[in-house]
């Protein structure tokens, strides 16, 4: 199980801790340092069913100075990849993957489901 975080986010905290307290055993990576690549992100993105607009952290300082809300919607997935794997400050976190399950974001109900 790995635990993508940044982790002065009180998210990312809360997750760790949920995790511990429940017993997984789990790899932490700190996403400024090791921001996700395009790769990464393509597969994450397919295995979450999600729509890769939850990929970016639209609370950011980040995506709010560079105006997203407004241009993402004219960009391709792959400007769109390419653009999350540029800043780790762009992509939401936490993102948790576990074998072929991905989370994104902490929500302690969808989390439950990683016991089942």
């Amino acid at each position: 199980m790995l635990l993508i975080e940044y982790p002065k986010c009180s998210t990312c905290q809360k997750a760790a801790r949920w995790l511990t307290e429940k017993g997984f055993s789990f790899e932490r990576r700190h996403i400024k340092e090791k921001n996700p690549s395009a790769e990464e992100l393509k597969q994450w993105h397919r295995l979450s069913g999600l729509p890769l607009k939850r990929f970016f952290n639209t609370s950011g300082l980040l995506y709010k100075e560079l105006g997203l809300k407004d241009k993402l919607p004219g960009m391709s997935e792959e400007e769109q990849y390419a653009l999350l794997a540029s800043d780790g400050m762009l992509v939401k976190r936490p993102i948790l993957i576990q074998g072929e399950r991905v989370l994104v974001g902490f929500r302690e109900k969808e989390w439950e489901e990683l016991s089942r």
